[in-house]
């Protein structure tokens, strides 16, 4: 199919923001949608299957309406990814405010996963890698502490190596786990800024606490986030969850695709799944590929890796491939 399309009235400054350097966006669109994208100044012809073409041109009429100024391709790339569609409840979706003004679910999925965190006090957060789901528990986190509804936030996750032998880490404690709570970190320093998070950190109201060192205590007003809770062991998983206090909130991430632990351990997030999906207070969110929000190739990597034939088999995790 074959579509045509001229935006009015002509404006090559606005062309040249819809486009992108070297016509980077049209390029995207191409690789997104499997389109091919002709133009010449304000007019545009778009060839291929009939959906994807029309996808094509819904989105560079989206774009041509914010070209008043440069788009980042952040921004493309999170379109073609389905930003364009309103989340659940429009205008009156959950937004988490923090430094980088309002942060609201770009996908049905998150706009619920931001939803369950408002109104619950344990929410899971499982899917695959790009979804959002420990970048939108930590902005919940931080608008908390921002409004004051907790005294602190709780980072935590466990210390297991993702296939890597990282051998004797040096430094005290902090030191110690810092590598293993990069992303949260990543997400923090973004949401509320280098400094911020630094005084925050020296006044105690953000904390690391390694999740082998959770025994025994009891969290009251504060915001408790275990990521990568694919690598937490049964025993684990419970006693985590049975540390939350008065006026607390938790929330677990983890991508259950991704385990590290030995391929004889049952992940304690698989477990949480099973024992306690009809408890009352507590939500489930399931997030997908269609919910990566990250570059589109991350979203194709996931179905691919999804897709994989069942005669395919990955080997033992701690082990090899047996040969056939």
């Amino acid at each position: 199919m074959i579509l045509r399309h001229t935006f009015s009235p002509p404006d090559n400054t606005r062309m040249a923001h819809l486009c992108g350097p070297m016509d980077s966006h049209i390029r995207s669109i191409e690789a997104a949608l499997q389109v091919k994208v002709a133009h010449r100044f304000e007019q545009f012809r778009i060839e291929g299957p009939k959906a994807k073409a029309n996808q094509a041109l819904e989105v560079l009429q989206a774009l041509y309406e914010m070209a008043k100024k440069p788009i980042p391709e952040e921004k493309v790339q999170l379109m073609l990814a389905g930003d364009t569609a309103l989340p659940p409840g429009g205008d009156e979706a959950t937004a988490m405010q923090t430094r980088r003004g309002e942060v609201r679910g770009r996908t049905p999925n998150q706009a619920r996963y931001l939803d369950n965190m408002a109104t619950h006090d344990i929410t899971f957060g499982i899917g695959p890698a790009g979804t959002g789901k420990t970048y939108l528990a930590v902005a919940c986190a931080v608008d908390a502490l921002e409004r004051s509804a907790v005294q602190k936030i709780v980072l935590t996750r466990p210390a297991v190596e993702a296939g890597e032998k990282l051998g004797f880490l040096p430094g005290d404690l902090g030191q110690k786990v810092d590598p293993y709570l990069r992303p949260l970190y990543d997400a923090l320093y973004d949401l509320m800024g280098f400094d911020k998070v630094q005084k925050a950190f020296e006044r105690q109201q953000i904390e690391i606490a390694p999740l082998a060192f959770m025994r025994g205590r009891t969290l009251n007003h504060a915001f408790v986030i275990l990521d990568e809770a694919q690598n937490t062991t049964v025993e684990q998983m419970k006693m985590f969850l049975t540390r939350i206090g008065f006026g607390s909130k938790a929330v677990v991430t983890g991508d259950v695709s991704q385990i590290d632990l030995p391929v004889t351990q049952l992940s304690g997030l698989i477990d949480a799944e099973r024992v306690l999906k009809r408890v009352t207070g507590i939500a489930f969110n399931r997030l997908t590929s269609a919910d990566v929000v990250r570059h589109p190739l991350v979203a194709r990597i996931v179905d691919a890796y999804e897709a994989r034939s069942p005669g395919v088999a990955e080997a033992p995790r701690g082990g090899r491939r047996k040969s056939s």
